[in-house]
């Protein structure tokens, strides 16, 4: 009897054992056959009047959520050198992209976004969504509203022989900053990146790609690109649209927000 039930518990350890064995090896194979999806990468451009630190709170949060990002230096330089550029980045950066542009970046991402079939996303950050044949310049003077004119542009010569606009430090706050404290306008009007100004004259030349998804984010006190402007350009490109009470500088002012919309574009990527 005690012989019998020492080869019962054997038999029954080896079969368990078996079994084990087998469960790992097919959840292995299945782990092989389905992958988890890669994340997109993140790529943030930022517009004129700004660098890339002005996107450093969402590049914290999303490497926080595991997301590689990439946020470009823009030149500043030309519609069409400006997205030379850009497609040069991302020519670089292996498998799906999610593309957020804030500002005159959105003349960039769109154009770049018609010849790279890795970007999956397109984001909007208070940004122009243009159409073949429009500039800047267009788009930001169609309707009432724009404060960059006048003495809140200050312009200084540049060695090729053009000009370079900057917005004036003295009203930079009122203009590009709605939403920042006193101290981090200061810093901001001190550091900005200036445009050339010839860039602001320049049309596009492609549509942005219609079968690409596209978020937009409407900053409702905006005075260098009116409101009234993003929302006719978000909804003429069938954007799903998100506002925020701040200025121009959304990526600065309204952090959170724009870190929730980049998540949501990269989440509809399959």
């Amino acid at each position: 009897m005690r012989r019998l039930l020492r080869n019962w518990l054997v038999v029954t350890a080896a079969t368990l054992t078996l079994m084990a064995t087998t469960a790992v090896d097919a959840g292995a194979t299945g782990s092989a056959a389905h992958p988890a999806p890669a994340k997109p990468t993140i790529v943030l451009v930022h517009g004129a009047f700004a660098d890339s630190s002005s996107w450093s709170s969402e590049i914290r949060q999303l490497q926080k959520r595991g997301y590689e990002v990439v946020a470009v230096a823009n030149p500043l330089r030309s519609v069409a050198s400006d997205t030379a550029y850009l497609k040069s980045v991302l020519a670089t950066i292996p498998g799906p992209i999610v593309l957020a542009g804030h500002s005159y970046a959105g003349f960039l991402i769109s154009a770049a976004a018609a010849d790279d079939p890795d970007v999956k996303a397109l984001v909007y950050v208070a940004a122009y969504i243009p159409r073949a044949g429009e500039s800047p310049a267009d788009l930001t003077y169609k309707d009432a509203g724009s404060l960059l004119t006048g003495d809140n542009l200050v312009a200084r010569p540049e060695p090729t022989g053009g000009t370079d606009l900057y917005v004036n430090p003295a009203t930079f706050r009122k203009v590009y900053a709605g939403g920042l404290t006193r101290s981090q306008a200061a810093l901001a009007a001190v550091t900005q990146r200036p445009i050339a100004a010839s860039a602001l004259g320049e049309a596009t030349t492609v549509d942005p790609p219609a079968n690409t998804p596209k978020w937009a984010i409407v900053a409702l006190e905006d005075n260098a690109i009116p409101t009234v402007t993003q929302r006719f350009m978000a909804q003429r490109a069938h954007a799903r649209i998100s506002t925020t009470h701040s200025g121009h500088d959304v990526p600065a002012a309204s952090p959170k927000l724009v870190t929730d919309v980049i998540i949501a574009a990269a989440h509809s990527v399959r």
